[in-house]
């Protein structure tokens, strides 16, 4: 029987001041000034669409974690996030210990709004700061500078949220392992509560994939990532997942969510959901993309609806449980999938055979020898329609 999991919600503000060479999220350019009252106004009412076409109004689920990303969501005002989430809570439940994260550009102005913020219901701040050498923010299409990156991390200890992440790339264009490892050092020392250090990687339609920058070379790659991780750990970093580093006690509950095939509403420009229901079905949900779209209410929010069939959700849930470092329950895997062991017994088997997976009465875990060869692992998992 499938157990429906703890829910989220997703929501996506779209707009950027520019838009970045490697991005390649939905985001668009500022071209005027953002249209965020009936932006607000439009989410709350994809969000109502959503709960009335899933039947999620008479016995509401309560929401234990928010994600606001983008685009920019620190480009909308305090007083409309405020009247966005209030709205939210009208309509779902929040846990008493609800995790709200923001993502905020280190702009100046938008820096300074983070107390506000805090007021308005966030209560986690995601800092996009990727490095802090001039020259790789210029070639990273950032607008901010070293300068005002530092002095958002310090405002956000200050505004005395419950925690903050800053987000870093390491192999950027002409990157040595000196400079990669100097930017590390300089956000160790901001003391966040969490770190986001990912490898930055060329996407299919950016200005990087058409023009490609020089890029470290893999010996150079390895020896950042194996350096840095001694750093981080030194540091009292743990890392949880395979780009996420934390003090205890502050991992991110709504990407924990993700990673465990938990459930979320996307609401927004280009969101994506995740929902599961007692009678089985397991349903993925995509949102129109385009902002114009979007607040066009002659046509529907959801553009696209697939449901998740019994034959693809091995795979489905173990690409997003072994993100994560730690061991992954069995029970979780019935639990959430609605599938019986039976199902992936034979890959079971053959992933301890090839010593990817090492098993006891009550869990998985990936090995390090399974984490180089996670690709193979994850196709074993793929099934074949019937």
């Amino acid at each position: 029987m499938l157990i429906p999991p703890p829910l989220s919600l997703y929501i996506h503000i779209p707009w950027c001041i520019q838009k970045c060479p490697y991005c390649d999220f939905n985001s668009h350019a500022l071209k005027a000034e953002i249209p965020e009252a009936q932006y607000i106004s439009a989410l709350i009412d994809d969000l109502d669409t959503d709960l009335a076409r899933y039947d999620m109004q008479s016995e509401p689920r309560k929401l234990h974690s928010i994600f606001i990303g983008g685009g920019t969501p620190s480009l909308i005002t305090a007083p409309e996030i405020k009247r966005l989430l209030s709205e939210v809570e009208k309509r779902l439940p929040f846990a008493g210990d609800i995790e709200i994260t923001m993502e905020a550009n280190p702009g100046t102005v938008e820096a300074g709004r983070f107390v506000k913020y805090r007021q308005a219901g966030v209560n986690r701040i995601s800092i996009g700061v990727q490095s802090f050498q001039q020259e790789k923010l210029e070639k990273l299409g950032r607008i901010h500078g070293k300068d005002e990156a530092i002095r958002a991390a310090h405002l956000a200890h200050e505004a005395q949220l419950n925690s903050f992440n800053l987000d870093l790339m390491h192999g950027l264009p002409n990157q040595s392992i000196e400079d990669a490892l100097s930017d590390l050092q300089q956000a160790i020392d901001l003391n966040p509560p969490h770190l986001s250090w990912y490898q930055l990687t060329i996407e299919p339609n950016t200005v990087f994939y058409y023009k490609p920058p020089t890029l470290p070379d893999d010996d150079d790659l390895w020896d950042i990532f194996e350096q840095g991780h001694q750093m981080l750990a030194k540091a009292g970093y743990v890392q949880y997942e395979i780009s996420g580093y934390s003090k205890v006690g502050y991992q991110c509950r709504h990407n924990l969510n993700y990673w465990r095939f938990g459930d979320y509403l996307g609401i927004g420009c280009g969101a994506h959901g995740k929902l599961s229901f007692a009678d089985g079905r397991i349903v993925r949900t995509t949102k129109i993309k385009h902002p114009r779209g979007f607040l066009d209410l002659t046509k529907p929010y959801l553009i696209d609806e697939q449901e998740v069939m019994d034959h693809d959700r091995p795979f489905e849930f173990f690409m997003n449980r072994f993100r994560l470092l730690e061991a992954c329950p069995k029970q979780e895997f019935l639990d959430t999938t609605g599938l019986g062991f039976d199902t992936i017994q034979e890959t079971i088997d053959w992933a301890k055979e090839k010593k990817y997976l090492d098993e006891t009465e009550t869990h998985w875990q990936i090995t390090e020898h399974g984490k180089l060869f996670l690709n193979d692992l994850l196709e074993a998992f793929m099934g074949d329609e019937d």
